[in-house]
């Protein structure tokens, strides 16, 4: 009997034969995320329903010395919760019950699998929403928001999930639970909830997530802007910002990305736009209608060919639905595609775009962009067919070279999406050895087997003790451009 053979029948026995999958086409269910790009079958898969489930999971993984990956609703753009071949996938989509709603407190306190959108509908009527909005929040889970430190539309204005959270509880990777933070901001001692939020799974498991619960506005107003170019919209973008108007979002479109989500939904966009902005205020009535026409103004001074106005929460759904399905769309027009996740600053967007259409020429790619331009979050869609010889390699290459464009520009290899697996290798183009080193000082605090989400985030294993044979950034015969996945 092998390793995961008798890990398998010892989970059995503690949960369930229901939760633990060990045939290779159920298996085969859980290979990739949204990324499918990358794709491992686990050795085993385990779906627990409590939080004390999760907890004997880590356990017994650790006591096996099995490396585990955790995974929500499976919607992350980087590989973050790509399986371990030799490991567990432990699946918290399970564990989905809204434990507590306090819009007394402005707090809800939710179990990792609870859907995002979920938490607004539950707050709705006390008033209250949850403010992070990925396009994917109909789907994702709060526990994978929490892990990748996801964004949204309307994270210009109100931040990603990092400044939502205060509180969680965690089973930490040699199975004990801990509780970080709490119901207040700013708990006593080390940022150790600031430091868990974004660590991509490799600390250990959220089982519960204490969130702050934002007032719904008193007047929100929506509008379209269709402009010739990416760069009169982005020009456009930066007067906005410029003009010390914040506003709760800023997203932008280029032609291939409108094209095709007029294909997949029937949006209604301008035909013919080089680019639309989706621009969207909130807040007090009287502010609101004062920095919309400002807006609109700013529009029409940096070239708009048209500026429509949503006149009712119909008109203004139907203009986010273009955007919010964009991603999915771009699967009627190609057949495969490479989504990036880029950040430069916002004065930096039109001659960063014009160079991305210039690169993708250059290698006989498309690429749509549709993204969060209020802070300059790109999110480039590298088209391609696997079908077709060569053109994956094409695409990858383009991929990376927007990422090298963006760290030129003073920017980031990523914004919301997360390093995971695909993003790694890039790594030490932004951070210094002693960087990287310094990260996995954390990391190692927290999980000094290297068992907890192995293989993501950083260039090379980099795993606590050392392997033997193994490079560290800045060793002799370290080469930053491969990337090690176990």
């Amino acid at each position: 009997m092998t390793a995961i053979d008798a890990l398998a029948a010892r989970l059995r026995a503690a949960l369930g034969p229901g939760q633990v999958l060990t045939d290779r086409q159920q298996l085969r269910t859980y290979e990739c995320d949204g990324l499918a790009h990358y794709r491992v079958i686990p050795a085993l898969v385990v779906l627990p329903t409590t939080a004390g489930q999760v907890a004997t999971v880590v356990r017994a993984c650790a006591g096996a010395g099995v490396p585990f990956v955790a995974r929500g609703s499976g919607t992350g753009l980087s590989g973050g919760a790509l399986p371990h071949a030799e490991g567990v996938l432990i699946v918290t989509s399970r564990l989905r019950e809204i434990l507590a709603l306090r819009p007394e407190d402005e707090r809800a306190v939710v179990q990792p699998g609870v859907i995002n959108l979920q938490v607004t509908r539950a707050a709705t009527p006390s008033g209250y929403y949850y403010a992070p909005d990925p396009s994917s929040q109909q789907i994702c889970s709060i526990g994978g928001n929490v892990a990748e430190n996801s964004g949204g539309a309307h994270c210009l204005k109100y931040g990603f999930t990092t400044n939502h959270v205060t509180g969680l509880r965690v089973v930490t990777p040699d199975g004990e639970t801990v509780r970080l933070g709490g119901d207040a901001p700013d708990a006593p001692g080390y940022d150790l909830l600031g430091a868990f939020v974004g660590s991509e799974g490799t600390l250990g498991v959220a089982t519960e997530v204490t969130v702050r619960l934002t007032r719904l506005p008193e007047t929100v107003r929506t509008l379209l802007a269709a402009f010739p170019s990416t760069d009169q919209a982005g020009a456009a973008t930066s007067a906005i910002i410029a003009a010390g108007v914040i506003p709760a979002a800023i997203e932008m479109m280029d032609a291939l990305a409108v094209e095709a989500a007029e294909a997949a939904v029937q949006c209604g966009y301008p035909p013919g736009a080089g680019a639309v902005l989706i621009v969207e205020l909130d807040g007090p009535a009287a502010e609101v209608e004062a920095q919309f026409t400002e807006v609109t103004a700013l529009c029409d001074a940096n070239g708009a060919a048209e500026i429509r106005v949503a006149a009712d929460d119909a008109e203004r759904a139907l203009i986010w639905k273009g955007r919010k399905s964009a991603f999915a769309a771009v699967g009627r027009i190609s057949p495969d595609y490479l989504v990036q996740d880029g950040v430069v600053p916002r004065t930096a967007l039109p001659e960063v775009l014009r160079r991305i259409g210039e690169v993708a020429a250059e290698h006989g790619v498309r690429v749509a962009n549709v993204f969060h331009a209020g802070d300059g979050n790109l999110h480039p869609l590298v088209l391609f067919d696997g079908a077709v010889p060569g053109e994956a390699v094409r695409a990858e290459t383009v991929s990376g070279a927007i990422l090298d464009l963006c760290i030129t520009h003073g920017g980031s290899i990523t914004g919301e999406h997360g390093v995971g697996v695909d993003k790694a290798r890039y790594m030490p183009r932004m951070f210094t050895g002693d960087d990287l080193d310094t990260m996995q000082l954390l990391r190692c605090a927290f999980d000094p087997d290297g068992l907890a989400n192995p293989g993501k985030v950083f260039p090379t294993p980099r795993l606590c003790g050392e392997r033997p044979g193994r490079h560290r950034a800045g060793d002799p015969g370290y080469d930053p451009g491969v990337a090690e996945v176990f």
